[in-house]
């Protein structure tokens, strides 16, 4: 029967071509900055469908919250001052870097404090809060973190890995010529630590020690069996940027020797996109839990006059977390502000994606860097209805047909540039769940992958169609 089944199969002629399935983790965007003067911010998105969100406001007195069902309502939605300074002593001075989360079925935030009469005097503190609504909640005082010393301390983050709750935070070792390093401890309950706290990761690379040697802001992912830790270095000017730890959820996370270090910061700033500074991140899920995004904040400026506490303008931004083929994530560039960008992927080789190199377009599998193969999708140069398609790392840049061949190239303000440059966005031709691009100004031409370069052709066969579609991810 096998045999019959097979002949059966070889006269029937050639197999279809290849169908990607729908993305796991389809396209996302929101349009950047979230909340202006917002800095160290955490979202967290609950069960309850909403997303609550806290950061450091520039006054340093107070903390604040929002909730909304979307990420992007978060820049609109009202605010709340849940817990204000007090007026002399501990938790008085320098209110920095809120977290909340929700554990046992109360509310935490964890935040740092100086006092009235030492503001330096940083130290953790926990408030916890009861309601189904944090922004309504009745709040406590649990008190001080106490740590293995008595010492600058701050940016405290909970997670947990296989049932084990564990405190991540950073301070400085009185031992130590330096700022803070990262740490790691189980906890007793949600403001008690338990055991002996490891150290993680010390500023010791170049990039972790500029201006101060600085390793904090701890933030952790799990993906693929993997914990990931990233967390911010050097001053909080545009020299800040991330680094990342990783280990084996699996490993014992208390012994450093099974954390790897990262050797070049992972986020940096960059000035094609007029971000500078990015750090002090924290993570969440889109609207339908498919995506991975990154939070964090940045100025939109190099250059800052006197210290840069005292600048009030680092603000709140997310981007889509993306995960390369090893299981590893790939955060790409701060991207510029406005909306934010998607990758391409081809309809019939799933790992494919729109890519520019050496300004020309093509698709390509396990692209480096990322931001090679991230576009913003903007309001067609030529209008009408249309869309262009603008580079991410080469901000004025645009994929446009050219002699039928698609390149990108900057914008010259031309007419002509501006109709090669507008696609009419369709339904996929291959799948109605993906996008075509038609040719703005060659009607019935469309963008496709031919020898895995793109160009704009009339597709006529199921596989000219097939080579048309892309999925949004």
């Amino acid at each position: 029967m096998a045999v019959l089944v097979g002949l059966a199969a070889c006269l029937a002629g050639p197999a279809p071509a290849a169908q990607a399935a729908v993305p796991a983790s389809p396209g996302v965007t929101y349009t950047n900055p979230i909340a202006e003067k917002r800095a160290d911010p955490h979202i967290f998105k609950h069960t309850d469908g909403y997303y609550y969100f806290t950061a450091t406001v520039p006054e340093y007195d107070r903390i604040v919250l929002r909730r909304a069902t979307t990420i992007q309502g978060l820049s609109t939605a009202p605010e709340t001052t849940i817990w204000t300074k007090h007026a002399s002593g501990v938790m008085g001075a320098h209110i920095w870097a809120p977290e909340i989360h929700f554990i046992d079925g109360k509310w935490y935030v964890y935040f740092a404090a100086g006092a009235t009469n030492d503001i330096w005097a940083i130290r953790m503190y926990v408030l916890e809060g009861t309601g189904a609504n944090p922004l309504t909640a009745s709040w406590t005082e649990k008190g001080q973190i106490k740590t293995q010393w008595e010492s600058f301390s701050l940016d405290a983050t909970t997670f947990v890995v296989n049932g084990v709750r564990y405190l991540s935070w950073a301070q400085r070792d009185p031992s130590v010529n330096n700022n803070t390093d990262v740490y790691l401890a189980k906890m007793a309950n949600p403001w008690t630590i338990t055991g002996t706290p490891v150290m993680l990761s010390r500023p010791t690379y170049s990039w972790e020690t500029v201006g101060y040697k600085v390793n904090e802001g701890p933030a952790v992912i799990q993906h693929g069996g993997k914990v990931f830790l990233t967390y911010s270095a050097s001053a909080t000017d545009s020299n800040y940027c991330l680094g990342m730890l990783t280990a084996s959820a699996s490993a014992d996370l208390l012994n450093t020797a099974n954390w790897s270090k990262s050797s070049t910061p992972v986020f940096t700033s960059n000035a094609s996109t007029s971000q500078y500074g990015p750090g002090h991140n924290s993570f969440t899920v889109s609207e339908d839990g498919k995506s991975d995004i990154l939070v964090y904040h940045d100025r939109s400026y190099k250059d800052i006059t006197g210290d840069p506490l005292n600048d009030p303008n680092r603000r709140t931004r997310v981007q889509k977390l993306y995960w390369k083929a090893d299981g590893t994530p790939d955060f790409g560039i701060p991207v510029a502000d406005g909306v934010t960008p998607q990758r391409l992927s081809s309809y019939n080789f799933a790992d494919r994606f729109i890519r520019h190199w050496e300004y020309r377009a093509r698709i390509e599998a396990n692209v480096s860097p990322l931001a090679d193969s991230q576009f913003r999708t903007v309001t067609g140069l030529a209008g009408s209805g249309t869309v262009s398609l603008e580079s991410t790392n080469f901000p004025g840049y645009y994929l446009r047909h050219k002699n039928f061949e698609v390149w990108l190239e900057k914008n010259d303000g031309s007419a002509t540039f501006a109709s090669d440059a507008s696609f009419y966005k369709r339904a996929g031709l291959a799948d109605s769940a993906g996008v075509s691009y038609e040719s703005y100004n060659y009607a019935g031409r469309y963008v496709r992958h031919y020898d895995y370069l793109l160009v704009v052709q009339t597709p006529s066969t199921a596989t000219d169609r097939a080579d048309a579609t892309f999925y949004a991810q």
